[in-house]
């Protein structure tokens, strides 16, 4: 059992007070998690084979057509109908009517992100029962790609602010804790790096990289830390001169533990006020560039291509309403979820 100090307690139940904030982490949280094992949920592999008796998991390891008794070295297609009997009949011609037939167990949605679908007559296709969300313009299956859109685009997220907000918070408490020739020296970093517009800085690259996933998170965290400086700093130089400040320096207590240890918390509040701005901004961000296509390579599950989609084939209104409401929701459920972290947080806020 975990022991939380009244401090905490008092943040706890302030959290569980905002009624908005908790339904909108319990829906993200349910969302989120389908979309983390978004090959259990979307996948052209199925679950579990059971083929003479053995039990195969194609989603772990490939196996070749020639294992179920086909005459190709190549993974198997587990879509094709010739295997599909391959494995009822358990590789048998002459298959016995009294022996147990092999199965396959397809996950809920037999689509992967990639997966081209060479029934569809038409690609773009609209919903049906085969495709909910219908297909792309290269007939892949929509819900598949939100699935593994929505993880990409909120990891990428995460990601970008938790390290955007270690650096910022770091250069931030330097310079208003230490004020002086430090202030001035980061300060003057600090205008530069940002006057630097970040579109061009990617067209750059772009000429000489290939912008992959890496390539552009690098990039974002590069550019998304100066946003926290300005807050931080203010919070720690009005915070550097209180009683508990002079108090610990008259025990002898370390620059960086004050700052991180006694001054930080009291600077959390301005710090997730940014923070879903930073997240909900390089999640947008991404899809932008995205749908300008100078954002993710060809082949990556992007919402912003998608968007581009919706924007293309306005004949077919299944992709921009897919695409808006993915968005939408996403956000939307993010910065309530911010928003009642930020008022636990704060000590003027008490909610009944």
């Amino acid at each position: 059992m975990i022991h939380l100090s009244p401090l905490n307690q008092r943040r706890l139940q302030n959290f569980r007070a905002n009624r908005r904030a908790v339904w909108s982490l319990r829906i993200f949280t349910v969302l989120f998690l389908v979309c983390l094992f978004a090959e259990l949920v979307a996948n052209d592999k199925p679950f579990l084979v059971k083929f003479q008796g053995s039990y195969l998991s194609p989603l772990l390891s490939d196996y070749p057509e020639t294992h179920f008794g086909g005459d190709f070295l190549t993974p198997a297609d587990y879509k094709d109908p010739f295997v599909q009997d391959l494995i009822r009949s358990n590789g048998d011609e002459q298959f016995d009517p009294g022996e147990s037939p092999g199965w396959i167990l397809w996950p809920l949605i037999p689509f992967k992100y990639d997966t081209v679908d060479y029934d569809v007559a038409t690609a773009p296709s609209a919903p049906d029962g085969t495709h909910l969300l219908g297909t792309d313009d290269q007939a892949r299956d929509v819900m598949a790609r939100v699935i593994y859109g929505f993880r990409l685009s909120v990891l990428f997220g995460f990601g970008v602010t938790i390290c955007s907000a270690l650096i910022g918070v770091t250069a931030g408490a330097a310079q208003g804790f230490f004020g002086g020739w430090v202030d001035l020296f980061f300060q003057r970093i600090e205008e530069v790096w940002s006057s630097m517009n970040l579109l061009y800085v990617i067209l750059i690259i772009s000429a000489v990289l290939t912008p992959n996933l890496w390539v552009m998170f690098f990039i974002f965290i590069a550019f998304s830390w100066t946003g926290l400086i300005g807050v931080v700093r203010a919070e720690f130089l009005r915070a550097r001169n209180f009683e508990y400040v002079r108090a610990a320096r008259a025990l002898g207590v370390g620059d960086w533990t004050i700052m991180f240890r006694h001054v930080l918390p009291n600077a959390m509040v301005a710090t997730l006020t940014f923070l879903p701005f930073l997240l909900t901004g390089s999640i947008s961000l991404l899809a932008g560039l995205d749908f300008l296509g100078f954002g993710l390579e060809q082949g990556y599950p992007s919402l912003g291509e998608l968007a581009l989609q919706g924007k293309k084939y306005l004949q077919d209104p299944h992709l921009a309403i897919t695409a808006f409401f993915t968005f939408a929701i996403m956000l939307s459920l993010m910065v309530f979820v911010f928003e009642g972290v930020r008022d636990a947080f704060d000590p003027r806020k008490t909610f009944r």
